[in-house]
């Protein structure tokens, strides 16, 4: 039977998928801050004081109550059911094919937005090094997604998650020396000193960080906040990609810890991501520079403009070590999803080779097809669409984990295919009809049509977990 298949494993396979769990929480906690914050993070996060000021601190603190969610709720779930993917938890609870469709949307999801956010550090690579082969610059930007995902490839294919928990050690740590040393070469370029920096930042006008009085905001504290919880609550606890480290501890009160320690570590960290911000703006005035009109481009163009060498050396490392440390977990959890939610051969190390080399082609090819199409419209397309794959499966959970109605299960992919469809006419009604606009509580709206849909196709009889005992 599948379930009772995944159950078994070899041993490689077992250090690939879970470390044998012998990770050090404090190692994994760590790491997860770099895994968490990817190249996008890197530059997006500064440019958004522009336009938003630091509210975006609001949903950094829905951050740490959602991970606290995660930690003592789904958690205890997972190492009871002692869960090699998380989205066997749905096969146990509702069934086969609720089962697949889990695991089928975090493969597209994923594997979209794992290889957009990945794009960005190939662009820098190839845009670096094309003004030195002048000649072969096509080939370099065609090149560099190879190069660099087969560098991801070699030092995952054995270790699996045993590797990443390490890498990513190293990775956070160049990530957040990059950051400092940029905060640092701005407030010198100011002519600040440290103390000084933090009494400008203090009294600056972009330094608001609540919006309680406008409901139609979306920087509205509430709707900032309560997103934030949900938004770790699936795309942390119901996403393998993040949970799989997660899952390599010790025991549960370890991973517990682990959750708790790098939730409370996203507060301070986004903090000097947006102070950067301010401190970059008060630069673009000192200098009588425009700001851009697009904030992604706030923290480049001061990279571009700055007199120091080390300035774009460090910028390179920093925005490297943020891009590789979420894509070589998101490979990772590709292949473990697919080895062993979709084809339920968690044993077959075979079989795992050749889906981790296949993945990683894949992975590249996309890369490639993002820069030769080189429209924004069209990324910001598959970022919506990568967006709406999370609804179903908070939708789903959230039906297994609070509910014990049995589940029509060959309705369930229709259910969850029905739901993003629905939520996506909704939003755009409510905005031809009023002034409202939705924002990050899309995903709510999406994980109740999927809830909703459920218990319209469910019936009243308890279903209880499926070999529960036997995966204890």
């Amino acid at each position: 039977m599948l379930f009772s298949r995944i159950t078994s494993r070899s041993s490689d396979n077992n250090t690939f998928f879970r470390a044998g769990r012998r990770s050090p929480w404090y190692m994994v906690a760590f790491g997860m801050v770099g895994a968490s914050i990817s190249g996008v993070t890197f530059v997006s996060v500064p440019g958004m004081v522009i336009y938003s000021d630091m509210t975006y601190l609001q949903t950094c603190l829905g951050f740490i109550l959602g991970y606290f969610a995660v930690a003592f709720v789904l958690l205890p779930v997972y190492y009871r059911l002692n869960l090699t993917t998380i989205y066997s938890f749905l096969g146990q609870r509702l069934g086969v094919r609720s089962y697949k469709t889990g695991a089928w949307f975090f493969l597209l999801s994923k594997m979209a937005g794992a290889a957009i956010r990945f794009s960005i550090v190939c662009l820098l690579l190839s845009e670096a090094l094309a003004p030195l082969f002048p000649s072969i610059a096509p080939t370099i930007k065609l090149l560099s997604p190879l190069l660099l995902v087969s560098l991801i490839w070699l030092y995952t294919r054995r270790g699996g998650i045993r590797t990443l928990v390490w890498t990513d050690t190293f990775q956070t740590v160049c990530m957040l020396t990059a950051l400092l040393l940029i905060i640092y070469n701005v407030v010198i370029d100011l002519g600040l000193t440290p103390l000084e920096a933090i009494s400008s930042i203090a009294a600056d006008s972009h330094n608001r960080v609540f919006v309680f009085d406008d409901w139609l905001s979306s920087q509205n504290f509430w709707k900032q906040f309560l997103s934030g919880v949900f938004i770790v609550i699936v795309m942390t606890g119901l996403d393998q990609d993040m949970m799989q480290k997660n899952l390599t501890c010790k025991t549960l009160r370890d991973a517990q810890k682990d959750m708790c320690t790098y939730g409370f570590a996203f507060v301070p960290v986004n903090l000097l991501f947006l102070s950067l911000g301010v401190l970059l703006m008060m630069w673009y005035g000192k200098q009588g520079m425009p700001l851009p009109v697009k904030g992604d481009t706030l923290l480049p163009q001061y990279i571009l403009s700055s007199t120091s060498y080390l300035v774009p050396i460090v910028f390179s490392v920093g925005i490297v070590a943020a891009s590789f440390s979420s894509a070589d977990s998101a490979l990772t959890a590709l292949t473990t999803t697919y080895c062993v939610d979709i084809r339920g051969r968690v044993d077959d190390e075979q079989l795992r080779r050749r889906v981790h080399l296949c993945m990683a082609l894949v992975f590249a090819l996309i890369i490639i097809g993002v820069g030769l199409v080189g429209s924004s419209s069209i990324i910001d397309t598959i970022y919506v669409l990568c967006g709406y794959t999370y609804g179903p499966l908070l939708g789903l959970f959230a039906f297994g984990l609070f509910t014990r109605r049995r589940v029509r299960d060959k309705f369930v992919p229709h259910i969850a295919v029905a739901s993003p469809v629905l939520c996506y006419i909704i939003e755009e009604v409510v905005a031809a009809t009023t002034s409202y606009h939705f924002g990050y509580e899309l995903l709510m709206l999406n994980g109740v049509l999927t809830f909703a849909g459920l218990v319209s196709i469910s019936l009243p009889q308890e279903q209880p977990y499926i070999r529960c005992r036997q995966q204890r």
